[in-house]
This record gives C-alpha cells, structure tokens and sequence, in this order.
C-alpha cells in the first residue's frame, strides 16, 4: 500500500466515537500518537498547542467533575463559539445530529432524551483518557488554525494506532472551569478537548457514519 494509499484509508475509516470500553490507553500508546501528532506544519513552526494528557483516574475526576457544573453554570468560552449555521453548514449539522439521535433512540419532540444525550459530551462519553489543547492569546486566529491541524494530526495517529477518538469543542464552553481545574495560565486559550479510548462498536452511537461533500461541492477548479 502506497502512502498515499495508507492516508487515504486512514481519513475515511476514522470516526467520532461516542461510546467507549473502560479499558485505558496505555501511557505508551499514548505518548507515540501525541509524538506522531508533533509533527504537523504549523504558521512559523510556532507549534502553539500545549497538551494535558490524562490518565484514567484524573480523566473519571475530570469528567465528573465537569458533568456536574455543567447542571448549574452557564456557557463561557474563550473563544467565541459560532454564531449561526446558514444553509448548507446548518442542513450538514442537523442531518448529523439526526443521525445521531437516531442510532440512540432519540425521538424527534422527545427534549428531554435529546437534552440528556446532549449531556453525554460532558461526560466525555465516557472515554477513560482525555488531553486538554491550549492554544496563545497573542497568536489569536493563527494559533488556532495550528491547534486545529494538531487536533487532525492526535486523531489520525490514533486511527492508525487503533484507538478511538471524540473531538470535543463543548469543554471549551465552560472555560473557566476547566483553567482552574488544569491550572491553564490566563495567557492561554482553552482550545478544545479530545477523549480518547478503546472503542466500544456495539453500542448505538458508534453505528453510523457522516457523510463528505464531493470535490465539485468542495472545490473550484481555475
């Protein structure tokens, strides 16, 4: 198989996964995808992530932790959050929240079930390791767009290495929270969260797949 071959294979097997087995990513495991993950361009080889990698026991506390202030606080991110979701961008976000519900059971009018499921995010739906991404306010926009190549980068690594993986934008939410909880500097953005486990593929969550744009959706050719 060609690299390219290898790439290719790897971009369209990975997936969100939404529901994982208790067993741990060894440290090792671990520590080769987040070193793999080192590797990605970045604007001026700044490399502006900096990475809170958790192990199980501080992934359980974390998590719990979060679950429960997420009942009683209110949304605050560093960064804001979009503002709107317009044509194409708000039928691709509802057709994959739809998509979603449905695996699990969620029944369209049913505000409680959706609210619930909605609330595994802060769970981390379960996954038994978690790595925080911070990002430098100086480097605005530019150290986001790095942080969000680095992300691509932990979850293709972790494809390769058989590990599943859940982005997650919705721990930024709650930043304050999460600053004093990892001790994250205030000259620092709390970019987004990645929760990181052993897939657990019968359960429903994990049961279907997004669908891609075609390249003449995607791309103009000049």
């Amino acid at each position: 198989m060609s690299d390219f071959e290898t790439l290719d294979s790897l971009l369209q097997a990975r997936a969100t996964c939404r529901a994982f087995l208790p067993d741990p990513v060894p440290q090792e495991c671990l520590g080769d995808i987040l070193r793999a993950a080192q590797h990605v361009p970045s604007w001026c080889n700044s490399q502006p992530w900096q990475v809170i990698a958790c192990g199980s026991d501080e992934t359980t506390r974390f998590a719990t932790a979060l679950y429960a202030h997420v009942l009683e606080a209110g949304h605050e991110s560093d960064v804001p959050f979009p503002t709107r979701y317009e044509g194409v961008y708000r039928d691709r976000r509802s057709t994959c929240g739809w998509q979603l519900y449905d695996a699990v059971g969620v029944v369209k009018g049913d505000r409680a079930a959706s609210a619930a499921q909605m609330r595994e995010n802060f769970r981390l739906f379960g996954a038994p390791n978690f790595v925080l991404i911070t990002s430098p306010k100086a480097l605005g926009a530019y150290g986001m767009l790095d942080c969000g190549a680095y992300v691509t980068a932990v979850l293709l690594a972790a494809q390769a290495k058989g590990v599943g993986a859940v982005p997650m934008a919705s721990v930024a939410g709650y930043a304050p929270f999460v600053r004093d909880w990892f001790d994250v500097p205030e000259d620092r953005d709390v970019t987004c969260g990645i929760g990181l486990g052993y897939a657990d593929h019968t359960h429903p969550a994990n049961g279907f797949r997004t669908e891609r744009a075609s390249l003449s959706e995607a791309v103009e050719w000049r």
